[in-house]
Parts: C-alpha cells; structure tokens; sequence
C-alpha cells in the first residue's frame, strides 16, 4: 500500500514537469526539469546561474513554434502557454538587444558571450561588410581561437580549413592568414575578442536580427531594429534609417505593420510594409517595441501598454517587462566580483556556426568579370533557414518568394572592396525603392551614426558595370507603373473599407450606450430596488422634475399607442 503510494506520488510529479533543453551561443545545450506553471523567468535565471551571468538583460531565449515561427520567450508568463509543441522544448539563448558599445560592458564574460553572437552573424551573412573589414574580423577570430601563429602548427593554407562567411574567395583565405601572422602577434583571446567587438560596432547592420517583408510596390525587403534605430535593407543596401528618437508609433493590422516617425522639421512620415503571415506581423511588432522601449527610454518605469491598432479595432497589447539600456549600463557599473572563469569553446566544431570545417573549403564559382560586391544578406539569410541552431526565418511556400534571385556572379578584385559572397545584388530585383523622399538625408544620417565614410549604396555605385534605375527601362517601365496605379487604386479602396468599418463600429456602440442608459433609467423609474445610490438619485429634484414632466406623459404616450396597435391587429 505505501509502495503504491510513492508510485502513484512521482507519477503525479512527473507529470507536473517537463524537460527544457536550450542551444547556448557556443552550441554546447544546458538541459534542466522545471514545474509546468514556472515562467520565463525562472528558465532564463537558471541559464544565467548557470553561465554566471550577471549583465543579463541583453539576452533572452528564443524557440520556434510548430509553423516556423520565431518567438522571444516573455518571462512573465508561463513557458507551457507559451508553447505550442508537446514537451520536451528546444530554445536557443541567443542577444536580444545588442550593446551599444560593446567595449563599456563590466565583465568579460558577457563581452565573450556578445563575441560568439556577432561571430554567428557574421557566419550567417547577416552582419554586411567590406573585405577589408572582413579579412580583419576573421583575423581577430583566428586570434581569440588558435592564438599567435606557429609555423609548426599551422601549415600554408590553415585558414582555408575556417568557415568565417557563408562563402569566400581564396584570396579573402590569404588575406586573413596574413593580418593573423603579422598584424595580430602577441594578442590575447581577450584582446582579439575585445578589438573584433570594436570593429563590428562600426558596421551599418551591426545588431540586425532581420524580418523578411514586402514593401507597397512588391519587392522583398528585411526590416530590422538596431541599437540606434529602424532600419530596412532591399539586398545588401541600407535604404531606410530612423533613429529612435524618431520613430513615435509602431502598428500592425493582419500583415501590414506600420512605422510613424517624425523627421527634421517636423517632417512626418509613415512606412508601410507587408509581412507573409499574421503571426509573423506580430513578431515584428513585438520586437520593434521592446527595442524602442529599451534603447529610447531612461527609465523602466517610463514604460506604457501599447495597442497595435486605432481605437474601435481589435487590436493586441504588449507591454516591455524589463530594464531599460540606461539602467543596464548603471547596474552594470556596481558590479564588484572576481571575473569569473572563462570556458571558451576553442575549436570544438559547431553544428551552426563552425570555427573549422573538416569537409572541403566551399569552392569559388567560375568568374566571368571581375566586380566588387558586398556580401549579399540574402544569401546569408538562406543559410540562416537550413541553419540547426540559428531559429529559422519563416520560408514561403505561396507566391513569390522573398528571397530574390541573384543575377550576377562574384569575382575577386584587385582593390579594396574584393568579393566575400558569389552573390550580388542586382537593382533589377528591387526596381524602386520605398517611397519616402528623404532619402539622401537618411544616407548621410546613417553615416553618422557609425562613423562610416561610405555608405553602403555609394559602394555599390562605384563599382563599374552597376545597373542603376534608369537602366529599367528594358524591364518594362509602363507596365510597372499600371501594377503600381492598380495596388495603389487598391491601397485606397481597402483604406475607405476601413474608414466604413470604423464609422458602423462606432454607430455600434453608440447605440449599445443609448440602450444601456434606457435600461438604468427603466430601473431608475419602474422598479422597486431599494439601493442605495438608486434611492439618492430617486429623491434629487431634478429626477423628480424629470419623472413627472417628461417620463410619465412619454409611457402615457407609449402605451397608447401599443393599445392602438394591439386594436388594429385583434380587429383584423
């Protein structure tokens, strides 16, 4: 009897948990059982006890749901409601929100935990460079991993066996073996991580976590959201940036999400951009608005439960749950501990993001003219999907895709903006641009921010043999602007759908208003409640005046009229 019992007891706990494995960011897993009821919270404190992480708030934990959705776990509500797959849950500890400056973090175990992300992004193709920049973040990495070259240890060619881009060319390989042996001597893993932070900060798509959307013209585009600001990317090129003291509103309604900003001069503009699922939209607001309220805001108390839609429409509120970057940064400074011991990963092969590959070195396609291109986040992005440890971006399986073919091959080039990926963005593949008009201004904002001499674009440009948009016209300009009348023709006709929606919306609950103030006022008149507060307004004079001088002859009225009615019909 006692045996059965305690059987019967640890099959009822068993059943009050379930088994939680998360990817770090050096692909090694932390698995752990926790109660069905425990939140986010309690998940992500035990990962960082685990990692003896105290700046913690620049992380979180992500999961994929059973469509390929992306997800931020929330920890203020219960991981199982969360989940929309069976235990046991596989999630990823991944950065959430990028440092600003990643050198001005404490402790050197969340500037190494920061170095293994953007590593990963820069794998991934999501992180855009030139070669030069490139060559030398692959150096810093073979430093912080190997340590100084050694001619016994490292034969000609050691570099190629190192997969730092989704692709690259032999002498991107030689490049980088040679600012390792000669540039980098002497240098620690924490020095080398520390300088590769510095040089990643300065790049356009630094922090770039990016969603896959369409603007109003059709063509593909990623938006994300940075340390600095909003950002969209068409290819490889920056083609919108909002700063976050810019940005006044974030909204979504089905797939459209909506950016409000007010530039200089009190110039106000809206983007508009469709997403492919509902869900996703969702996603993107999510984020957008726990970014904005991370890196714009001073204090947390500063934060508000935002709606996604206007007033009359069902809509989600979401309201950001932690600190914000400025308390971070403050907190931060108050740390006073030993630094913690460093595992670093070395040279365990990774599954997502490897530092040696033992198969062969991914081959240079044939080249046919010699250009120089910038890595192609497209490309990256398809390598982001097949990744086992990177959460996928949602694929398409309806329509158009939005990833768009590339229409030219890369070659290596002799000056200083060599080739990293054997794809290259075409303007055919985006033939315009997203309408805003200060469009000039937003590039010259965008290389302030990181002190860039060049943009993107004007890189682009100077390559020779670069298509422009008024190379188009061979693609079918008049065509191209009936598509673009007739989705603007649509554009307007869903907008008055809306305004009708909103005006019967409103008619609605203008009479539910009416009807629930008739009823009080029949409560009020007829019935025999003896409440208190009915009573006080019973025996005001304004109440009495009322009853006797408008409500009595109006049910006099009334009933007339229904004896009126009712005679009519007996006598038929």
């Amino acid at each position: 009897m006692m045996l059965s019992r305690l059987m019967s007891g640890s099959v009822r706990n068993l059943e009050r948990e379930y088994m939680c494995t998360v990817r770090l960011l050096d692909d090694t897993e932390y698995t752990c059982s926790i109660q069905r009821d425990a939140k986010g919270q309690y998940l992500f404190d035990l990962i960082c006890h685990h990692l003896n992480l105290l700046e913690k708030d620049y992380f979180g934990i992500r999961y994929v749901d059973p469509d390929k959705q992306r997800h931020w776990l929330e920890f203020t509500k219960s991981i199982s409601k969360q989940m929309k797959s069976q235990p046991p849950f596989i999630m990823c500890l991944r950065v959430k929100f990028y440092p600003p400056d990643p050198a001005a973090l404490k402790e050197e175990i969340t500037r190494y935990l920061v170095f293994l992300q953007i590593k990963r992004d820069l794998y991934h193709g999501r992180l855009l460079c030139k070669t030069s920049d490139a060559a030398m973040l692959a150096a810093y990495i073979l430093q912080a991993e190997i340590g100084d070259y050694d001619p016994g240890k490292h034969p000609e060619g050691y570099s190629s066996k190192f997969q730092f881009f989704p692709k690259h060319s032999e002498k991107l390989e030689r490049r980088i073996a040679e600012i390792h042996k000669t540039e980098l001597i002497g240098q620690t893993p924490e020095t080398a991580e520390l300088k590769f932070l510095q040089k990643a900060q300065m790049l356009e798509t630094y922090g770039v976590d990016p969603h896959p959307c369409k603007d109003v013209s059709g063509n593909p585009a990623f938006l994300a959201f940075t340390p600095f600001g909003f950002v969209v990317l068409q290819g490889n090129k920056r083609v919108h940036f909002l700063k976050w003291n810019e940005v006044t509103k974030l909204k979504f309604e089905g797939k459209t999400f909506h950016i409000y900003a007010n530039q200089k001069e009190d110039k106000k503009i809206i983007l508009t951009y469709f997403t492919p699922t509902p869900e996703a939209c969702k996603h993107l607001w999510k984020c957008g608005v726990e970014n904005q309220a991370f890196y714009k805001l001073e204090k947390s108390s500063q934060v508000r439960t935002v709606s996604s839609s206007n007033l009359f429409f069902k809509g989600s509120r979401f309201r950001y749950s932690g600190r914000v970057a400025k308390e971070v940064m403050e907190q931060s400074a108050k740390i006073k501990r030993e630094p913690p011991e460093i595992h670093r990963a070395g040279l365990v092969p990774s599954r997502s993001c490897p530092s040696i590959t033992h198969g062969p070195r991914l081959s240079s396609v044939q080249r046919t003219r010699r250009r120089a291109v910038h890595i192609s986040i497209m490309e990256g992005l398809e390598s982001l999907r097949d990744s086992a440890h990177s959460t996928p971006v949602r694929s398409m399986s309806h329509g158009d895709s939005f990833i768009p073919r590339s229409r030219s091959q890369a070659m290596d080039s002799g000056d200083g903006t060599a080739v990293i990926s054997d794809e290259s963005y075409s303007p055919s593949d985006s033939v315009l641009p997203t309408p805003v008009s200060e469009y000039s201004l937003e590039l010259a904002v965008s290389r302030q921010i990181n002190g860039a001499t060049r943009s993107i674009e004007e890189e682009k440009e100077s390559e020779a043999g670069t298509p422009t948009v008024g190379d188009m016209t061979e693609f079918g300009v008049d065509s191209l602007v009936k598509s673009i009348a007739g989705e603007a023709a649509l554009s307007e006709t869903e907008q008055v759908n809306k305004f009708v929606l909103s005006v019967l919306r409103l008619l609605l609950v203008t009479i539910g208003l009416l009807f629930v103030l008739l009823l009080l006022l029949i409560i009020l008149t007829e019935s025999d409640l003896d409440i208190a507060f009915l009573r006080d307004i019973r025996q005001t004079p304004e109440f009495e005046q009322f009853h006797y001088e408008y409500f009595c002859p109006l049910r006099r009225w009334f009933a007339c009229k229904l004896r009126w009615v009712g005679g009519l019909l007996i006598n038929k």
